[in-house]
């Protein structure tokens, strides 16, 4: 139990809750373009609802897990360095660096074989999306957009979880993909508030490094209020219904919360914004847009 504890704690595999959700809206969304449009997908209708849906939820654990762990082995030496961090698996011994490779390099396997399973086009895609999401873990070191590379990564879940249904791209999941863009990079600027100093010193680079904790506030507030405005497009876009309106409005009140209790001169609540905003923000807002999508379609 303790070893599970620990690989689970490296992986930080709570945060799941901010991608995951909206995989399963756009997973729903293919289920219900598969019922309006009359159309078959061969490989959707094979493995039935519950087989692809359990197929798209390890893709997502997988595609995450590998992420997290080559994130953690990749920066285990600057973790070290930094009082915030030096506290996690590898720095403080629970977990050696090789062996997080090696768990790497299993849920990339496990993950393209996954995809192998749900259909040809997510299986020949696997590998732009592993490239992404493992490639971010460089980007701290020679771009301060690496927030925008991480909101990338997490944005392929919508659509990903879509082409798992239907196996066609359509203008529904890509909206949906731009929330997850957009409010992920916001979000995680303010996380990066906390190691302004600290990358400064180490020639990391972050939009608060570059910028400042006013102006990186700033940044985040601007891509915030662009999730917003697409929340609110999406609503009339796609025709949702109450339980839609409902959730846009939890959603976008946590994005005006996070940037209330967070200021350049106090970053005492940066974890509450970070994950209690974001994690009941995802959550209800997943929720209530599939309860929405569900109410609308006879599956």
């Amino acid at each position: 139990m303790k070893f599970i504890q620990k690989y689970l704690s490296l992986i930080k595999f709570s945060h799941t809750i901010f991608a995951m959700p909206f995989a399963m809206i756009g997973f729903f969304l293919g289920v219900a373009y598969l019922h309006i449009n009359n159309l078959t997908n061969d490989y959707f209708k094979s493995n039935g609802i519950i087989l692809s849906i359990s197929l798209v939820i390890l893709c997502m654990i997988f595609a995450r897990s590998a992420a997290m762990a080559f994130n953690r082995y990749l920066d285990h030496a600057i973790d070290a360095k930094n009082p915030r961090t030096a506290v996690r698996e590898i720095p403080s011994g629970k977990i050696t660096p090789l062996h997080a490779l090696y768990f790497t390099r299993a849920c990339c396997l496990l993950f393209i074989i996954t995809c192998y399973f749900i259909n040809p086009i997510c299986f020949y895609l696997s590998f732009i999306a592993l490239f992404i999401i493992l490639f971010y873990s460089y980007t701290k070191r020679f771009t301060p957009l690496c927030h925008l590379v991480l909101g990338i990564g997490l944005s392929l879940a919508p659509i990903g979880a879509f082409l798992a249904v239907t196996g066609v791209f359509q203008m529904m999941p890509v909206l949906f993909s731009i929330i997850v863009f957009c409010w992920v990079s916001g979000f995680d600027i303010i996380y990066a508030l906390q190691d302004e100093d600290f990358d400064k010193d180490n020639n990391l680079f972050s939009i608060p490094a570059l910028l400042g904790k006013k102006k990186a506030l700033l940044i985040s507030t601007i891509l915030h209020l662009i999730t917003a405005i697409v929340v609110v497009y999406i609503g009339y876009y796609g025709e949702f219904k109450i339980y839609y309106w409902i959730g846009a409005t939890i959603f976008i009140s946590m994005l005006f919360y996070q940037h209330s209790i967070v200021n350049p001169d106090d970053l005492s609540r940066v974890n509450i914004a970070f994950m209690t905003a974001n994690g009941i923000a995802s959550v209800a807002f997943s929720i209530l847009v599939i309860t929405d999508i569900l109410s609308n379609t006879t599956i």
